[in-house]
């Protein structure tokens, strides 16, 4: 007696509307080729519409009904499969499309949905070997108990656990990746950040992350250099905003109570002034190559000042000029004389004659203008002073440090090179660090 099987037959799930698009960049998905994939529209909440659109790389995008993103941007987890074949997906609430190509995610072949699936034919009777009689169909079917290859399996078996072993590990590493992997090794925390430790690091994060808009930001691989670089401007304006919003300048009180036994003949010293030059991008323009162009460096450079306090903490800022501007007019136009009191001293290199500038007094090395020769007390004051100043040449060294630095600066960031600047000068104040390990106090 031959047994009868039931076939059955889903139908095919109905969108709305049969021509949707998927607006996901370089995504082709379209619901008239393939009635099967689900479309889903933005959210209705603004906050949750702007993280898709921030995910899609579609900031601008003008939302409307029949605005898609299709199903394949989306986490199985996310999405809440229908109890009936006409039935509809839907997305867990809060779900954001996170499958996408430039998260090195390639998106899959068009594919048949599971509601158009036909059960498959059942194959005609096999004849017996005498050529007439047909065979018991059970004994086409395959035996799940018998094991033709033991060994076979076996191996596949063990590759399999090997291959689910490394995939648990690889994911492990991938989601410890972060500083709290390496919160145990000051090393690479100085490696990775340049701040002298986990717990110092941590205690400038608690001081800027009250002001963030958003504390969703996390480290992202893998992703393309324009998003690099726009990350990077994003997070110079937040601390140039965040950190130049703290005042860096001391008091009088403030500078005697850190001072260094080492100024002791220098006491009524408030800052330690230097200029610093960076290369920058040589201009196609031989006007703007005129102004930029620095003989002491013999590259296009800009140049800035800086000032720090004896014990070595960086007080003072100036904007950067062009190379071509002298070292005086810097400090004239820094406006930092306007701070400066009577009593309050300044320690300059040599060349930086500013003594007719400013209402105070100026210790510089000694030089020999028109004598031929240096007296024993001037090589001693010169001696002097230049071990106190080459500290400010140090903070400049760790300034120069960050990668910015490191080689010329493009072109393309001379409208925020101020910003970028100035926040490399006040992030030494917390990493590294101190100058001179005698001095902690």
């Amino acid at each position: 007696m031959t047994s009868k099987k039931t076939r059955f037959t889903f139908q095919k799930r109905q969108d709305s509307s049969s021509n949707y698009h998927c607006c996901v960049p370089s995504c082709t998905a379209s619901s008239r080729f393939n009635s099967a994939l689900s479309f889903f529209t933005f959210p209705k909440d603004e906050e949750q519409r702007k993280k898709w659109l921030i995910k899609i790389r579609r900031d601008e995008l003008q939302v409307t009904t029949n605005t898609r993103v299709c199903l394949r941007h989306f986490l199985p987890a996310d999405v809440i499969q229908p109890s009936t074949p006409q039935g509809r997906r839907t997305l867990r609430k809060g779900a954001v499309p996170v499958l996408l190509q430039w998260n090195n995610y390639s998106l899959p072949a068009p594919r048949s949905g599971v509601w158009e699936r036909r059960e498959q034919p059942v194959p005609p009777p096999a004849k017996n070997v005498e050529g007439d009689l047909p065979m018991d169909v059970a004994s086409l079917e395959h035996n799940y108990c018998s094991s033709a290859e033991p060994a076979a399996l076996d191996l596949a078996l063990s590759e399999n656990a090997q291959l689910r072993s490394e995939l648990a590990a690889l994911r492990r590493q991938m989601e410890k990746f972060g500083l709290e992997r390496f919160a145990g090794s000051d090393e690479d925390i100085r490696l990775y950040t340049r701040f002298e430790s986990y717990a110092h690091l941590m205690s400038f994060w608690d001081q800027i992350e009250p002001d963030l808009e958003q504390k969703d930001l996390a480290h992202r691989f893998k992703v393309h250099e324009s998003t690099v670089s726009q990350i990077i401007n994003t997070w110079a304006h937040f601390l140039y905003e965040v950190l130049g919003a703290i005042g860096i300048w001391m008091d009088e009180d403030t500078i005697k109570q850190n001072l260094p036994e080492v100024f002791s003949s220098y006491a009524d010293t408030h800052i330690i002034l230097d200029c610093i030059e960076l290369h920058y991008q040589t201009p196609d323009s031989l006007l703007l190559q005129s102004g930029v162009h620095s003989s002491y460096k013999s590259h296009s450079t800009f140049k800035g000042l800086i000032g720090i306090a004896p014990h070595g903490s960086v007080t003072f800022i100036s904007p950067l000029y062009e190379a071509s501007i002298r070292d005086r007019e810097i400090l004239k136009l820094s406006g930092l004389v306007s701070l400066l009191k009577p009593s309050m001293a300044i320690m300059v290199e040599e060349g930086f004659l500013v003594e007719d500038l400013v209402p105070f007094k100026v210790y510089i090395p000694a030089f020999l203008e028109k004598k031929s020769l240096l007296s024993g007390a001037e090589v001693g004051k010169t001696q002097s002073i230049a071990r106190l100043r080459v500290h400010v040449e140090r903070v400049i060294r760790r300034v120069k440090e960050h990668k910015l630095f490191r080689t010329e600066i493009p072109l393309s960031l001379t409208g925020s090179i101020n910003q970028l600047f100035a926040v490399a000068c006040l992030l030494v104040n917390y990493q590294n660090g101190l100058l001179v390990k005698a001095w902690a106090s």
